[in-house]
């Protein structure tokens, strides 16, 4: 027989347990859970803002083809006919739906958060709009539907949108 003696814990004097107790992992975890709780809204915050960014410089890039459009056919809405055309043809941007579609609308950029539009084209005008979509809608109740005019004029004016 052994002549090691137990202790008040019932364990064997002279022998280290090594581990944790249960009462520590679950400090641990209400922890992660306090902190977790405290970062992911947070972080859905800087996704929705990201989102909304990316979706004014596409209105940027939107912009820029429309007045390289307007430099080309000295209009927004439509290129006049010419000798090779019988009619006019209108601008592929506006169209619905849209013949033609920017990089900065793919997938892969912010076409799974936004959708582009042109509401309002003359031929001295436009109005190009970004629409939000998905969770995109759910998250962004500040600022919704952003909209850039051929004056550079932007909306909602509301603070932090633009």
């Amino acid at each position: 027989m052994s002549n090691d003696s137990m202790n008040s814990h019932g364990r064997i004097e002279g022998h280290s347990v090594a581990g944790f107790t249960l009462i520590e992992l679950m400090i641990v975890v209400a922890i992660i859970a306090i902190l977790a709780a405290i970062a992911y809204p947070s972080y859905i915050n800087y996704v929705t803002k990201t989102n909304r960014v990316a979706a004014e410089g596409c209105l940027s890039e939107y912009s820029n083809y429309m007045e390289r459009y307007y430099t080309t056919n000295l209009r927004y809405d439509q290129a006049p006919a010419s000798s090779g055309t019988a009619a006019a043809v209108q601008n592929p941007v506006t169209t619905t739906p849209p013949t033609v579609t920017l990089d900065c609308a793919a997938a892969s950029q912010t076409g799974t958060s936004y959708a582009y539009t042109v509401p309002a084209v003359s031929a001295t005008a436009f109005t190009v709009r970004a629409t939000p979509i998905g969770a995109q809608l759910k998250r962004d109740t500040q600022c919704s539907a952003l909209s850039l005019d051929q004056a550079g004029n932007r909306s909602p004016t509301t603070s932090g949108c633009w």
